[in-house]
């Protein structure tokens, strides 16, 4: 397997970081190197939250660079916008269709762009858009905090990866309590429900 960079984007609180943990030790339990990095921002207070993982035979860095990313996963719509540039012409990204309004856009002067514009910008880099509605899918379930599990599914839709490895990993991570949730929750993912 070649060398495949994944860049997980959102806002504080949406569980980027778990996500990106699980993407990784996913790689990990397909017996590939896997590296990640995370930058946090003022993530507990809704600001951005980024997090690159990079899977290959050998993985030195573990940031991916501008235009080279293989798969992007937006959390938030706006931020597919904001990180679409390091989306490789033709790569993948998966966009969770949940608006957060920046404090920019609550208090300030900044307005929050259309849907045709941020559309406009993803379809600028690639024709392979995945929308998903993780807030609804994981309120349906009867807890929002499972939409980057929903998200998980959509990316594993995308990926030649045993959906049970992502399982396996996925009930490694989370809280005995919550496991059967998490399941239900990937598989709407990954079924595109």
């Amino acid at each position: 397997m070649m060398k495949t960079d994944f860049l997980l984007a959102g806002v504080g609180g949406q569980g980027v970081l778990t996500a990106s943990d699980i993407v990784a030790e996913v790689g990990m339990a397909m017996g590939l190197d896997a590296k990640k990095s995370e930058i946090h921002g003022f993530s507990q207070r809704g600001g951005v939250v980024e997090s690159h993982v990079r899977w290959g035979e050998r993985v030195a860095a573990p940031m991916g660079e501008k235009g080279r990313i293989d798969y992007l996963l937006a959390f938030e719509l706006m931020e597919s916008a904001r990180w679409i540039e390091f989306l490789k012409p033709g790569g993948v990204v998966i966009v969770n269709r949940q608006k957060i309004l920046p404090m920019s856009a609550t208090v300030g002067d900044a307005v929050y762009p259309t849907e045709e514009t941020i559309e406009s910008a993803l379809r600028a880099v690639t024709d392979k858009i995945v929308y998903v509605d993780g807030l609804e899918i994981a309120k349906g379930l009867g807890n929002k905090n499972l939409a980057n599990t929903v998200l998980l599914g959509a990316l594993a839709r995308e990926l030649d990866v045993d959906p049970e490895l992502w399982l396996d990993v996925i009930v490694k991570r989370v809280p005995q309590k919550y496991v059967e949730q998490n399941k239900q929750a990937f598989w709407k993912g990954r079924m595109g429900e």
